[in-house]
């Protein structure tokens, strides 16, 4: 009598199963395409970033040597290109790129609407960089309280990037004729040990500079190996 129990319960289930799938079979099997087209939609796209992401490299090794063999203009239509049609890490490098090879042509102006721009778009990391070379591009040109505003918001005990604004502060100094000022920010940038060790090493010349000319033309810049001498001439220092 048990088994003709069992195999009637059997046959109920079986019965049940065959009507809930009935109803429902269509679904799971509709959820069930959508979660592998789903997870082949996500592998087809991690393949096609990675063959993006390998391309703008390409492109961006290749617009770095024409920058580096003085081919300036090619340098900038490739970083245009980048920043246009690559993902959104290597077209903001791109970005920054073509700013600094606008600088070095000295196309300052165009140089600094695009670190603007990139400033603008990127709260921290590569905005602060941003934000660094715009105040050195216009560290010349730019009045002290603006240089200072523009700093501000670097020049904070927990910044990472203190140190950097509290240089373009001290050479806006020094450029103001205010070396004690100058003199003392840059020593105390040479003493601060968490600062990086080449800033350091600038700040500390410079302090050493400024506290044994007093402001007074210091000599000439000799010329490089090789090179033809020019006429000397008398010079202020750089930072």
């Amino acid at each position: 009598m048990s088994d003709i129990f069992r195999e009637v319960e059997e046959e109920v289930r079986q019965e049940r199963l065959q009507k809930w799938w009935k109803k429902y079979g269509d679904y799971v099997i509709a959820g069930v395409s959508i979660i592998v087209i789903a997870v082949a939609g996500y592998k087809l796209w991690q393949h096609y970033e990675e063959q993006q992401r390998l391309k703008a490299s390409s492109q961006y090794q290749s617009a770095l040597q024409l920058a580096s063999t003085g081919q300036y203009d090619l340098a900038s239509q490739a970083y245009t290109q980048i920043a246009k049609d690559a993902p959104s890490g290597y077209a903001t490098i791109a970005k920054m790129a073509q700013a600094d090879t606008l600088l070095a042509q000295g196309k300052t102006a165009d140089a600094v609407t695009i670190y603007t721009a990139v400033m603008k778009d990127n709260k921290a990391g590569l905005g602060d960089v941003a934000r660094i070379r715009i105040a050195w591009a216009q560290a010349d040109t730019l009045s002290t309280d603006e240089i200072r505003t523009l700093v501000a918001p670097l020049n904070d005990q927990k910044s990472a990037w203190r140190f950097m604004a509290r240089e373009i502060l001290a050479y806006r100094a020094y450029r103001d004729g205010n070396l004690s000022d100058a003199q003392k920010e840059y020593q105390a940038l040479a003493d601060a040990a968490e600062a990086p060790a080449t800033l350091r090493q600038r700040a500390g010349a410079m302090a050493t500079l400024i506290r044994t000319s007093g402001g007074r033309d210091y000599g000439t810049v000799p010329p490089p190996p090789n090179a033809p001498a020019a006429p000397a001439q008398q010079g202020t220092p750089s930072p």
